[in-house]
């Protein structure tokens, strides 16, 4: 297993957007996450660096010998009040998994969410993602009752928020 420090976190560039993409479309079938709802639908998936060039929206991908692991990022909450944003699609390969990658990923975008203003992050994500889910809790998210803003992500079952 190597450690975090062999990770470099990043702002994403347009060339990692096919590596993102492919991420992301590695990432959900693990999880049992096709179809509409799920990001893996989601166009812009293949176009993440424009997506996120907007204000006070910011993805980061973390990177090992130059190769894309896995990324993530925040957005104003769509349907949501300006004080809130979404921690968006956040996914990592294995070989990015148990090394501190999804903390360091967690820290970075939180920063860059208090940077954009915002005073509260969202998340939705989907049962059977246990580690994502004990990496939030540990985070500061508590779990709420039901979905906030609209988001499209209908697959998703468990909602968190975050006091920034």
């Amino acid at each position: 297993m190597r450690s975090p420090a062999e990770v470099a976190i990043r702002p994403i560039r347009a060339q990692d957007d096919a590596a993102m993409a492919s991420v992301i479309r590695t990432v959900m079938p693990e999880f049992g996450a096709t179809g509409c709802g799920f990001a893996i639908s989601d166009p812009e998936v293949d176009w993440m660096s424009r997506a996120y060039a907007e204000p006070r929206h910011a993805y980061f991908v973390v990177e090992r010998d130059g190769v894309v692991l896995g990324g993530g990022g925040i957005a104003p909450l769509a349907g949501g009040d300006g004080d809130t944003c979404e921690l968006r699609k956040m996914y990592f390969l294995a070989d990015a998994r148990g090394i501190g990658a999804g903390t360091a990923m967690m820290a970075r975008c939180l920063d860059a969410a208090r940077a954009a203003g915002f005073r509260r992050c969202y998340l939705e994500t989907l049962s059977g993602m246990d580690a994502a889910m004990r990496l939030y809790e540990r985070s500061g998210f508590r779990r709420i009752a039901a979905p906030m803003g609209a988001t499209g992500h209908g697959g998703c079952d468990s909602f968190y928020l975050l006091e920034l």
